[in-house]
């Protein structure tokens, strides 16, 4: 792991935060995650074990510290590390078939689903918040699916391109 690429890395995980900063809140003051989003770019194009972890933490992290929920900060840890992970794996598995856009952006999606409900069952089972994982869940976790792919769908072809006139030491460049 080289400071190029973990300077990008930061950067992400900072438009992301930004995004998240900026982006009003809907169904009970909760938002979409968009350090999920870039968290998910990360991951495809440094797909190795030290990065995903990196990512996964500071993503958590930060998440948990900008999180509108109160008692959020375990949730959104414990979601962003093992979905970071659920995704570098499924990454590995489908190497040639991921770097395609479209299933790129199914996995992001799949990814989304996979933290909302995650940091749903933490939240309601861990810290008692006293809403309906079914409301919940169909307020903020499709929402936030639909918002993630599209943020993806536009973000990541254009990383991906810029990235391909640089030095960057990334998957796409392998």
């Amino acid at each position: 792991m080289n400071t190029k690429n973990l300077t990008l890395m930061a950067l992400l995980i900072s438009v992301g935060a930004a995004l998240y900063l900026v982006i009003p809140g809907y169904g009970e003051g909760m938002k979409p995650d968009f350090m999920l989003t870039m968290m998910f770019i990360g991951i495809f194009l440094f797909p190795d074990v030290k990065s995903v972890f990196l990512l996964g933490a500071t993503t958590g992290v930060l998440s948990g510290i900008f999180t509108s929920l109160p008692g959020g900060f375990i949730p959104n840890v414990i979601d962003k590390f093992i979905t970071a992970f659920v995704v570098f794996a499924v990454i590995v598995l489908l190497r040639k078939a991921a770097n395609h856009l479209i299933l790129s952006i199914i996995i992001a999606c799949c990814g989304t689903l996979l933290s909302g409900t995650i940091f749903l069952f933490v939240a309601i089972f861990v810290i008692g918040v006293n809403i309906p994982f079914g409301f919940l869940f169909i307020t903020v976790v499709l929402p936030a699916i639909a918002m993630n792919g599209l943020a993806f769908f536009i973000i990541y072809p254009i990383i991906t391109t810029l990235l391909k006139r640089t030095s960057f030491k990334t998957a796409l460049s392998n």
